[in-house]
C-alpha cells in the first residue's frame, strides 16, 4: 500500500535493467524544481522508505539541471525527487523508460503502454 492504493513494485533484477530518458520540452532550471538525485544509488536495489531517509540523510543531493531540447538518462532505481517549483515557469519532460525485456521471469512481464 501507498497512499491508500495497492501497487506493486518490480524486483531489482528487472529495474536494474530499465533505463529511462528524459526528454526536456522546457528548461529545467535550480528555480522550478529540476529532478534531484543521490549519485550511485541505484547499485543499492530497491529500498524500503527508511532505507532510503537513511541514505537520504548521508548524502546530498544533486540538482539535474538540462535546458530545453536536452536529455538526461538515469536508472529508474537512483534515488531521485524534484522540488516544489519557485517560480511560475513550466518544467515539462517526456519521460520514456527502455527495457531488455519485456519478459521479467518467474511469470512476470512488464505492461506496456
Amino acid at each position: 500500500m501507498k497512499g491508500g492504493i495497492v501497487y506493486a513494485h518490480a524486483p531489482t533484477s528487472v529495474l536494474s535493467r530499465i533505463l529511462a530518458l528524459r526528454i526536456h520540452l522546457d528548461d529545467s532550471t535550480e528555480y522550478n524544481g529540476p529532478l534531484r538525485v543521490l549519485p550511485g544509488t541505484h547499485r543499492l536495489g530497491v529500498l524500503c522508505d527508511d532505507e532510503v531517509a537513511q541514505v537520504a540523510s548521508e548524502m546530498s543531493p544533486v540538482d539535474c539541471i538540462v535546458r530545453r531540447g536536452g536529455v538526461l538518462a538515469m536508472r529508474p532505481l537512483i534515488i531521485h525527487s524534484s522540488t516544489k517549483s519557485r517560480v511560475d515557469a513550466p518544467r515539462r519532460v517526456l519521460h520514456i523508460e527502455y527495457a531488455a525485456s519485456e519478459v521479467a521471469g518467474d511469470g512476470l512481464e512488464l505492461a506496456v503502454a
